[in-house]
């Protein structure tokens, strides 16, 4: 054992440097393992907000029931000339009140829509964690196939921002026409962090775009301050399957629709005839 001696200063200067090195380590572990539990808990309420309920339930929405009793809201906007009908799964602070100010501009386009409450969202009742989403937008899925009586091969999957998540793992395990990602992340945790810091991400689109199949269509606005461009870009490159892309100048995540005019819409047309 080093010890300090008049003949041996340099070796308690190690054995001091060696101890205090250790407590530093200790320390920064214990808080590394106590943010990561921190971030865990309060990602949930950062990746699922209570949006402001925004609808009454009218004869236009259905109730969907989960396996384990929970009671889901979803709703159908039918265009007459409709090819495809797109299972619409939205962004982290919207409800179907706000897929209702919008889904007029898809039938218009001539494209039906579906879309629900993940749990704790609008009149859904339930707790939203990630697992559940995946469960929710499967039952939106087999609601197309076995109560509406849609074929695979005519339901486009739409994610928009949270819903790019679960569209991405439903687009692994179900079959459909298509996928639209508009405003897609790599994670989750990255949307607030770029790189990563903490074990248990959620929803690490990233890791699974290489392994879709069907064709995707990325959209994403240079100027996206929610989920930056960065995010559309990294997950394009990765996409391995018949991709196409709609990266607009100056677009910001939300009003993409209304700030790109026509050309959205030409676009998603080229897709879907593409399919």
């Amino acid at each position: 054992m080093a010890y300090y001696s008049e003949n041996n200063p340099d070796a308690f200067n190690r054995a001091e440097a060696f101890t205090v090195t250790r407590r530093i380590l200790i320390f920064l572990g214990v808080a590394y393992a106590l943010g990561t539990v921190g971030v865990h808990f309060l990602s949930l309420g950062m990746i699922f907000p209570r949006p402001p309920l925004r609808y009454e339930m009218t004869a236009d929405y259905v109730r969907l029931t989960t396996p384990d009793g929970v009671t889901l809201v979803g709703r159908h906007w039918v265009s007459p000339r409709a090819k495809f009908t797109l299972l619409y799964l939205h962004g982290n602070y919207e409800d179907l009140g706000r897929v209702s100010e919008y889904a007029p501009q898809f039938i218009r386009e001539g494209y039906s829509v579906f879309a629900i409450d993940y749990r704790n969202y609008g009149h859904s009742g339930g707790t939203p964690t990630e697992d559940n989403t995946y469960a929710d937008v499967q039952l939106a899925y087999s609601y197309l196939r076995n109560q509406l009586g849609i074929p695979s091969d005519r339901i486009v999957i739409w994610g928009y921002s949270l819903g790019s998540g679960p569209a991405v793992e439903l687009a692994l395990h179900q079959p459909a026409a298509g996928l639209v990602l508009q405003g897609a992340y790599v994670s989750a945790y990255r949307v607030m962090t770029d790189v990563p810091l903490f074990p248990g991400d959620k929803f690490v689109n990233l890791r699974k775009v290489p392994a879709l199949r069907l064709p995707v269509f990325y959209i994403h606005g240079t100027d996206d301050t929610t989920i930056p461009f960065w995010h559309g870009e990294a997950l394009y490159a990765a996409t391995t399957a018949r991709k196409a892309k709609l990266f607009v100048v100056g677009g910001q995540h939300s009003g993409l629709a209304d700030f790109t005019g026509p050309r959205y819409w030409a676009e998603l047309k080229k897709f879907t005839d593409s399919l």
